[in-house]
């Protein structure tokens, strides 16, 4: 397994994955207004996992650039479908990694990362790379699974079972307490920890960090 192959994984998916329903859509309105706050309107923006396109397109209108760019290719044909049928002016699609964005290319106010994290192969390095690619005391806002954090079941036998008939993509196991450890070790402050879930169980932090 590579990112290659990850790649291959998203872009076999893309389809399926843009018909599929949010599965909380209130905690998703809330993560939106939340972000939204945080955000002004002459920021520099980079979504890191943008997936369809579907946050970028809600968020994108209320800041001067958004650079909105995942690991497939099929992903972001379907969020370029979606933009061009309500163009939005400062907003880009890209073809991307984290690590394929050159940190003295662009200073970003903010970089998001929502259900993302926990699909990165190397989780510090990632980490290390958005620090670079943030300005001075620009923030970075995720949503992550912790996967370390659910039913037991789920990461030892579920997500395995499912990665082997190829039906579930890479996912790190770690638990909320060692992502912030991470965020912490690459060199963020913490502002906030939040839940913002509306239903069930939880295990998706919210987290807003400053680069130090």
């Amino acid at each position: 397994m590579s990112i290659a192959s990850d790649a291959r994984f998203w872009d076999r998916t893309a389809r399926t994955y843009a018909r599929g329903a949010i599965a909380d859509q209130a905690g998703y309105e809330r993560t939106l207004d939340r972000t939204r706050a945080l955000l002004g309107s002459g920021d520099r923006v980079l979504e890191l996992g943008c997936g369809t396109g579907t946050t970028a397109l809600r968020l994108a209108g209320g800041v001067r650039d958004y650079l909105a760019a995942d690991i497939s290719a099929a992903m972001i044909a379907i969020a370029s479908e979606k933009h061009a049928a309500g163009p939005i002016p400062g907003l880009v699609f890209r073809t991307a990694t984290a690590e394929a964005l050159r940190p003295d290319a662009a200073q970003f106010n903010a970089v998001l990362g929502f259900s993302y994290l926990h699909l990165v192969r190397d989780l510090p390095g990632t980490l290390r790379h958005i620090h670079a690619l943030l300005a001075a005391e620009g923030l970075f806002i995720s949503k992550t699974p912790c996967v370390g954090d659910m039913n037991p079941l789920i990461r030892l036998a579920v997500l395995p079972a499912m990665r082997a008939i190829g039906k579930a993509p890479y996912a790190g196991v770690f638990r909320a307490a060692d992502l912030s450890q991470h965020i912490r070790a690459a060199g963020f402050d913490s502002l906030a920890i939040e839940s913002h879930a509306t239903k069930g169980n939880d295990n998706r932090p919210y987290i807003v960090a400053r680069k130090r």
